[in-house]
């Protein structure tokens, strides 16, 4: 550990020497950007030597510069087709290009192989630099890992590498440093941006007492934070891992483009054969044996299936982008393809439709049940627990507890002392305390609902879901009277969670589109686990929603699931957008060229320039930011 520095993202130290995280990722950087340049440079200079070789009169010189420029650019693609043929066994569009290329040379078409793969390697270029466009997008988001964290070592600060955090540590945040793990604040005052963990623009007051999650910036006074989860378990980190792994849910039109795109290689390779050998013998005139052995090679390279392969992938992942910029994690294309098809939603209503922050109003039987239930309570993360010791205002003794045991849907039980108490769920917003047996009072606590719930509401029935429903483990009074606020009127109350999830296999049945249920991811995880699509609010802070739900609404806003169905769908739409201009163009250009109409030049087109406007097409994915209200 002597020879390890510890490295600084703005200032680093190491000059490369060790590999730590930061200069690894600059050194990525360094490597991709040299990348594209050389590749620039290439085509640079493929591009002088062809476009010089149109003012060479001598035809030996000018065979040479389409040669040179040819193999500039062209090598690599020849290269990479003969290892994929012969290591893999499979034909690709680098296979097609090589085959389209070198025949064109063969027949004395020298010019249109040059142009061919010159107009590929330009295509390629664009498509890595929309796809790195991409890819930055999203991980630029959650660049939320820092290197080093200061923390407290006895009367010390001490800056030592983030992995090295522990829970108890207690971390020191300047001005302008990052969060480098999920906490609560113990002494100091700020305001946290939160903006690359959930789209909020405004960052957030927070003081003594509150919780704070490692990505986001402190951007004022410096605060002491308990650390309560190590950084790699903690939400900013799990999203960043969801995100980079959300291609491996791919979505049924992915998947069908990816067998399509195999299939119809091997297909065009067969059809350019027929084309270029069998048709000559047919027509009868040996003579004509040139011309279709061109036509062959014209339709191995408007065939190409680049349009399709990268335009697709691509779109999904601008989606995905998109949404993580609006404070929406979707894990994975399925999710993005499963949301526009979106035709009736369940919604949890504490945490989801109400702001979950529950007061206590009033105490039947005096200071003793207060206690006591805030005592029951004291270990359990339901927002009537925290309402209920937040109410109590004392400290608690816990080793006065034992044997604390949540009773699903119904409240909570737990020995204090000698004596057996228990929390339970009553009638209109209130819970009853039982001690030994007997009820000894009870309490009485409201909740609010949150201001975006309505207009949310309002914005999936304008998005034509036909079916809203309230499911709720709370009274019918209480659920009744929050689903009227929002304008909801179908509403199914006093459930358990295995009573709510046979009320969304019956809402499933029932319904004409997907559905989805939405909760706050602690207590609904079987739910979240049965819906279509289970979207989790507030999973920020949330272990059971980053792992159960499909979509995790960060900033804990209803109005976020109207935004993420309507990037769904204009997703989508841009995926069937690039596929049918793809296909339609290709279709038309093939016609063209087996009636003699077409030649190198509109298959580059059909190739080249239909990949390029597919990608420009699939980026605009990437731009659909609208502030949730």
């Amino acid at each position: 550990m002597e020879n390890e520095k510890i490295c600084e993202p703005e200032r680093c130290v190491c000059e490369h020497d060790h590999g730590c995280s930061c200069c690894e990722e600059k050194l990525s950087g360094e490597r991709e950007e040299g990348s594209v340049k050389i590749q620039i440079i290439k085509i640079a200079a493929a591009g002088a030597l062809f476009a010089g070789s149109f003012f060479v009169p001598i035809p030996v010189v000018k065979l040479l510069m389409l040669v040179a420029a040819y193999l500039i650019v062209g090598a690599e693609v020849i290269i990479g087709a003969v290892r994929e043929l012969f290591t893999e066994f499979s034909i690709d569009e680098e296979f097609l290009m090589t085959i389209a290329t070198v025949g064109a040379f063969a027949i004395g078409e020298s010019t249109e192989a040059a142009a061919v793969m010159l107009f590929y390697s330009v295509g390629e270029l664009l498509e890595d630099i929309a796809c790195e466009r991409s890819r930055r997008s999203v991980t630029a988001l959650l660049a939320l890992r820092p290197d080093s964290v200061t923390v407290k070592r006895g009367s010390e600060l001490v800056k030592v590498p983030v992995e090295e955090v522990v829970p108890g540590d207690i971390a020191v945040a300047v001005a302008g440093e990052r969060i480098a793990a999920d906490g609560v604040i113990i002494s100091g005052e700020t305001a946290i941006d939160n903006s690359a963990l959930t789209g909020e623009s405004l960052p957030v007051l927070c003081g003594v007492g509150d919780t704070v999650y490692g990505g986001g910036i402190n951007t004022s006074g410096t605060i002491e934070i308990k650390v309560t989860k190590p950084y790699g378990e903690s939400g900013a980190a799990r999203i960043l891992e969801l995100v980079e792994n959300a291609q491996e849910k791919k979505a049924k039109t992915e998947r069908f483009i990816t067998r399509f795109a195999k299939k119809y290689t091997l297909a065009v390779v067969a059809l350019a054969l027929v084309i270029a050998f069998v048709c000559p013998i047919f027509t009868g005139y040996a003579e004509t044996f040139t011309a279709w052995f061109y036509r062959g090679l014209t339709l191995l390279v408007v065939s190409c299936p680049c349009a399709f392969v990268i335009s697709v992938p691509l779109s999904f992942f601008a989606g995905i982008g998109c949404a993580s910029r609006n404070g929406i994690l979707i894990k994975g294309t399925s999710s993005i393809e499963t949301l526009s098809k979106l035709g009736s939603v369940a919604l949890d209503k504490t945490g989801t439709l109400t702001k979950g922050d529950l007061s206590v109003i009033s105490t039947e039987g005096g200071s003793e049940v207060l206690k006591l239930a805030a005592y029951a309570e004291s270990r359990s993360t339901h927002p009537i627990a925290k309402a209920i010791v937040k109410a109590y205002g004392e400290k608690i003794d816990g080793s006065l507890i034992s044997e604390s045991v949540e009773l699903a849907g119904k409240g909570i039980s737990a020995k204090i002392g000698g004596d057996e108490v228990s929390v339970e769920k009553g009638e209109n917003g209130s819970v009853t305390v039982i001690k030994n047996g007997e009820k000894i009072g009870s309490i009485t606590l409201a909740d609010e609902l949150k201001p975006d719930s309505r207009d949310a509401v309002k914005a999936l029935e304008a998005l034509g879901i036909e079916r809203i429903t309230v499911l709720s483990g709370d009274s019918r009074a209480a659920a009744e009277k929050i689903a009227e606020q929002a304008g909801i009127s179908d509403v199914r109350a006093d459930l358990t969670p295995e009573e709510k999830c046979v009320e969304l296999e019956k809402i499933i049945a029932e319904s004409r589109g997907k559905t989805a249920f939405v909760g706050d991811g602690i207590n609904d995880a079987p739910v979240l686990a049965q819906a279509d699509i289970g979207a989790a609010m507030g999973g920020l802070g949330s272990d059971a929603a980053i792992e159960t739900a499909d979509v995790v609404i960060l900033d804990d806003r209803l109005s976020r699931l109207p935004l993420a169905v309507k990037i769904s769908r204009r997703t989508m739409k841009i995926v069937y957008q690039c596929v049918a201009f793809a296909f339609i163009t290709k279709l038309a250009i093939i016609a063209l060229e087996l009636c003699g109409l077409a030649g190198m030049w509109a298959a580059v087109f059909a190739d080249v320039g239909v990949t390029v406007l597919a990608i420009l097409n699939s980026l605009r994915a990437l731009n659909y930011k609208v502030k949730a209200k």
